[in-house]
């Protein structure tokens, strides 16, 4: 590993971690915030689908803290137990961002099909990439100049970072439709709209933190490759 691109490495590491520290934080502090609706996580999600014409997802619950997702393979709504059963800020925005997964697969929205369609291609090349690099530049230090094997590796690096980049529109987009339910369908007040609206927001920074490391680390690899080249 170059001197570059460790510390790339070390500073987006530290930056993911105060994000993720913050979101942590945000999420305890609205955890203690009820809903003026009093519904809990299960009932919101249920309620949000139900609105949305959307009648063959279920929701479950999951272990872990923060493990919350929408599964399009399988249809399910998967919230963590803080969120399943929560009846505050935090529950009801993290319950109505995964259900606006589940509004973009039912209308199929575009950002969302493409992430899909690259999840068999990223879940190869995310395994690979890092090694055939790593062989890359392996070679090119020793046989002085081939950069085949370096280029491969760059274009796998390059799958995952392309799939991190689409990652922001279809996250930020899930938050905008569960913030816009949330208002009209009055589960949050005003005041607690702000809160769910900056724990969303926090929930988003840590895939903006994601897609600046990858992007920065693939310029590096390609000036790599263009200066031993």
């Amino acid at each position: 590993m170059t001197p570059s691109i460790l510390v790339i490495s070390v500073i987006f590491m530290v930056l993911g971690m105060i994000v993720q520290g913050r979101l942590k934080s945000k999420f305890k502090e609205y955890s203690q915030v009820p809903t003026s609706s009093g519904l809990s996580g299960k009932e919101i999600a249920e309620r949000m689908l139900n609105e949305n014409g959307i009648h063959d997802v279920k929701v479950v619950s999951v272990q872990g803290f923060l493990s919350d997702h929408y599964n399009p393979a399988n249809k399910t709504v998967n919230l963590s137990p803080d969120v399943y059963e929560g009846r505050n800020v935090s529950a009801a925005a993290v319950a109505a961002h995964e259900c606006g997964h589940a509004v973009q697969h039912a209308t199929s929205y575009s950002m969302l099909k493409l992430r899909s369609a690259l999840v068999p291609i990223v879940n190869i090349s995310t395994n690979l990439s890092q090694w055939v690099i790593l062989i890359g530049l392996g070679i090119m230090a020793v046989a002085g100049g081939n950069g085949t094997v370096l280029l491969i590796g760059i274009v796998l690096f390059a799958m995952s970072t392309l799939f991190s980049v689409i990652t922001l529109p279809v996250e930020f987009d899930a938050s905008a439709r569960a913030l816009k339910w949330l208002d009209r369908a009055q589960i949050t007040l005003p005041q607690e709209h702000e809160k769910a609206k900056d724990a969303l927001k926090w929930a988003a920074l840590t895939y903006v933190v994601a897609a600046l490391a990858s992007i920065a680390m693939l310029i590096q690899y390609i000036m790599i490759y263009n200066n031993r080249r």
